[in-house]
């Protein structure tokens, strides 16, 4: 069958990587892809939130399942798009409907519908520039640290942890009246900060059954020991030691059963993965966000644990049968590490050749922000570059492969964090 799947990052390379090992992929398209999906699959530089286009392009090459990886189409209205039209509706499509996506586009829709179901999450209160004065004096006397969201989408920048009361106000300040974030920030979330360890659980759902995928850690911070600046992710590891199964148990009866009922109760069209970013509290799971996609770079480190064909379960999910579907996990670990622009996650240049791919062994490269030129080169094309990606008995025997492929390849100014994993080896 011929596929096509939407986006350009190393989660997209990772799903191409998965999509195109199965007999039923004849041919994948990926809109626009990368240097690295170019290796799998036919890259079509079209732009995916041009939905007419889309749809025009799925019916002139014969298209029988759809695959959106971001977020952003899917806010858009993506879905509501093809089911609207009456050839479109036909293909098997993977993401929620607009209504869905708002899990993730909107941070006060997504903790309203907590509350409505019971789900375990931090406290909060909502402001706009209509209750500014609210807002200020409510941060003035919350508990430290205190969080602060931008409602909207802020490419995973719109989160703030304040260590003062002050700098809570002026940072609310600066979100609302100034738009730090653009129009992102004209509604913001504060919340109570919950104080525990992240992991990322991620369940994928036909609109009634869901199967709970191997869940992932992620490291966020472009400093090692976790310090620095926030960043899109700077490695994974999968299975998470923490996330036993008693732990797992709680997260599937207080946070996933209740998820997929409280979107079905609501009407909600939610086909597609549903990615629950939890903290572990004492033992005990809370929500501290949604997303309507699956995270990057857990994808790097989920997708190749998952044994199953994978195009047979796209296809459960899009038509209705994930029930029947036989879900089969690696037993093994699988680390990513990645590799990023000097600079990121500020400014940075792009356009530096990179080489040393052929030196790569037992490790798999997923590219992130890559392209290649008219001449053949690859050449960096964004802040986070390559994810080396890497299968063992444990964690510290994966991440040495990727350590010790991270160093194989080269470019200029390359960095990666030398600690993933660190506190569980």
């Amino acid at each position: 069958m011929n596929i096509l799947l939407i986006g350009s990052g190393g989660r997209e390379h990772a799903f191409a990587y998965k999509l195109t090992q199965s007999k039923q992929c004849d041919k994948l398209f990926v809109m626009p892809g990368n240097a690295g999906t170019s290796q799998v699959a036919i890259n079509v530089p079209l732009n995916p939130l041009d939905f007419a286009l889309v749809g025009k392009f799925c019916l002139d090459n014969e298209v029988q399942l759809i695959v959106v990886g971001p977020e952003e189409p899917l806010v858009k209205g993506m879905r509501d798009y093809f089911m609207a039209d009456d050839h479109l509706k036909r293909i098997p499509f993977i993401g929620p409907d607009e209504q869905g996506a708002q899990l993730e586009g909107s941070k006060d829709f997504s903790k309203n519908f907590m509350q409505r179901y019971q789900i375990p999450t931090a406290a909060y209160r909502t402001f706009t520039f209509e209750n500014i004065h609210e807002g200020i004096d409510y941060v003035k006397t919350h508990s430290l640290p205190v969080v602060l969201k931008a409602d909207g989408l802020a490419a995973g920048k719109g989160v703030l942890i304040c260590q003062t009361n002050d700098e809570a106000v002026a940072e609310l300040e600066a979100m609302i009246k100034n738009q730090k974030f653009g129009a992102a920030s004209s509604k913001v979330v504060v919340e109570a900060f919950l104080n525990g360890i992240e992991l990322s659980v991620f369940v994928l759902t036909d609109g009634k059954h869901y199967k709970i995928l191997p869940a992932a850690k992620d490291y966020k911070r472009i400093g090692e020991g976790d310090t620095g600046l926030n960043t899109g992710g700077m490695g994974a590891v999968s299975p998470v030691p923490f996330a036993d199964d008693v732990f797992m148990k709680k997260v599937e009866e207080r946070i996933v059963k209740p998820t997929i009922s409280g979107l079905v109760q609501e009407g909600i069209n939610y086909v597609g993965f549903v990615f629950i970013g939890l903290m572990n509290v004492n033992g005990d799971p809370w929500v501290i966000e949604y997303n309507c996609r699956m995270g990057d770079p857990e994808t790097e480190v989920v997708l190749p644990r998952i044994e199953s064909d994978f195009v047979d379960l796209m296809l459960a999910a899009g038509t209705g049968n994930l029930n029947q579907f036989d879900l089969q996990i690696s037993n093994q670990t699988a680390t990513t590490v990645m590799l990023v622009s000097e600079g990121y996650p500020g400014d940075y240049a792009k356009g530096y050749a990179i080489t040393g791919f052929e030196h790569v062994h037992d490790s798999i490269v997923f590219h992130a922000g890559t392209k290649t030129t008219d001449d053949q080169q690859t050449v960096t094309n964004g802040g986070r570059v390559l994810a080396i990606t890497s299968m063992g008995g444990s964690i510290k025997e994966a991440v040495a492969k990727s350590f010790a492929n991270a160093e194989r390849i080269q470019y200029q100014g390359k960095y990666y964090r030398r600690d993933i994993g660190y506190e569980f080896t």
